[in-house]
């Protein structure tokens, strides 16, 4: 599993926008900036949709005004998925980013195999990223949401 002081790895991730698709790497998204990222086992979910993805909605001020330059929610779903849920969110100041296949959550570790319910999913966590370093990596332990919440990122940036 990745850790603090680690560089994320190459990868590519897909995002939908007003414009289409767009097809970002790693360093498209890091590479000179300060991130807030953080994943969750599936979009439209309930933990997901009623309280991780609003926590990041209602601070996304907050953590730009401490220099977050992008705050990024990842799932292992498709664009449109994605796209539909930050929608449905008003999840306006967040990009709605696409792992489709997950090659991103299997490269640093922190995929989950959730079997019939869902297949292979990222775990919940957030990581505070430097120029494509990472700085702190919270990552929760099953079916628990305490760590990668945006008040608790809050105090890292």
């Amino acid at each position: 599993m990745i850790k603090n002081g680690d560089k994320l790895p190459d990868a590519s991730f897909q995002l939908l926008t007003e414009e289409g698709m767009q097809n970002l790497s790693t360093d498209d998204l890091f590479a000179g900036k300060k991130v807030v990222l953080f994943a969750v086992p599936g979009a439209f979910t309930p933990t997901c949709s009623e309280a991780h993805l609003p926590g990041y909605v209602v601070n996304a001020d907050k953590l730009k005004a401490k220099g977050v330059d992008s705050i990024i929610c990842l799932a292992v779903n498709d664009a449109f998925v994605m796209n539909a849920w930050g929608e449905a969110q008003n999840a306006e100041e967040i990009m709605m980013l696409a792992d489709g296949n997950g090659a991103f959550t299997k490269a640093i570790g922190l995929d989950m195999d959730t079997g019939a319910f869902g297949g292979i999913r990222s775990q919940r966590y957030s990581i505070l990223v430097d120029d494509g370093v990472v700085k702190q990596l919270n990552v929760e332990q099953p079916k628990q949401f305490e760590v990668s919440k945006a008040e608790v990122m809050l105090g890292w940036v």
